[in-house]
């Protein structure tokens, strides 16, 4: 059997970077607790592995359990202002390891939303990332009218914006982790409806680069794995791309989840998401030509 790499797979900048604040914030913890606000990443082999070192997740029902000798970590996904508010009230060190092309998501929102511009948002709803940017611009609004309409897909879009006047401001943003492919075509019928749309592209690079990366992959193996937590989008993205372009893909969130049919395949194809930790995709690697010796 051979194994291929994408050339582009696992952690991406921001994801790397929240890992090791959150890495740094227990090796130099002394004493108190150290949390992350809500799942540091959606990777449930990487959380077992940050649960066994005593770093445990703060929801916003349990804000009041942080102590001032405590640290809690943001994750990548960041959080809406009046969360951060209240994390400070308690006193605990607060590390902000929000991705920085968040942070830029949510800056931008904010002076959109302050400007009385209508956002519409191509993201997944309920998604941490989604609901900080959200947040941000409501705090920024200029008054109570402020709209924020989170559509994805372009059925969604032009119904959320069927009832918007054509002269009215209106901007189209999105997750960093969106389908670039679904943005463009939901860009393309809001610019027909509204003449005066503005556009903001938020959509992580590492994002495009890892679809073109596994369309590459496709073309020369037999199977693809895409390796990655259940609940992460940009995981499932890939997913959904690799039954698109290959006879045989499979999700799996670690090396005991490979399909037994996939060790019978002459060339497997391996990428991984954006909160897959290295370690996981080498088991799962090794397992495979492992198994192809036996």
């Amino acid at each position: 059997m051979k194994t291929v790499r994408s050339e582009i797979l696992g952690f991406c900048a921001g994801v790397r970077r929240a890992v090791k604040c959150a890495e740094q914030a227990i090796d130099e913890n002394d004493g108190g607790q150290v949390y992350t606000f809500g799942p540091l990443i959606h990777n449930p082999v990487a959380l077992r592995k940050f649960e066994e070192k005593n770093l445990r997740i703060l929801s916003e029902e349990k804000i009041s359990d942080a102590k001032k000798c405590d640290t809690v970590v943001i994750r990548a996904h960041g959080v809406p202002p009046e969360i951060y508010e209240k994390l400070e009230k308690t006193g605990a060190k607060i590390v902000n390891a929000t991705c920085p092309l968040v942070q830029a998501s949510q800056k931008r929102a904010s002076e959109y939303a302050g400007k009385g511009y209508t956002i519409v948002f191509a993201g997944d709803k309920n998604h941490g990332e989604v609901i900080g940017i959200e947040g941000a611009a409501r705090k920024a609004a200029s008054d109570d009218s402020f709209k924020f309409l989170l559509v994805k897909t372009v059925a969604e879009a032009m119904e959320e914006c069927s009832v918007i006047g054509k002269d009215e401001k209106i901007v189209l943003m999105s997750q960093t982790t969106f389908s670039i492919t679904e943005f463009a075509k939901i860009e393309k019928s809001l610019s027909e409806m509204f003449p005066n749309l503005q556009v903001v592209n938020s959509i992580c690079p590492a994002t495009h680069e890892r679809q073109t990366a596994l369309e590459k992959l496709c073309a020369k193996v037999d199977g693809v794995l895409v390796i990655g937590g259940r609940t992460s989008a940009n995981t499932n993205r890939l997913f959904v791309t690799a039954q698109k372009l290959c006879k045989k893909a499979a999700l799996i969130e670690n090396k005991d989840e490979i399909p037994d049919d996939f060790f019978a395949l002459g060339t497997v194809g391996i990428t991984a998401g954006a909160s897959t930790p290295d370690d996981v995709i080498e088991e799962v690697e090794r397992l495979l030509c492992k198994g192809y010796n036996k």
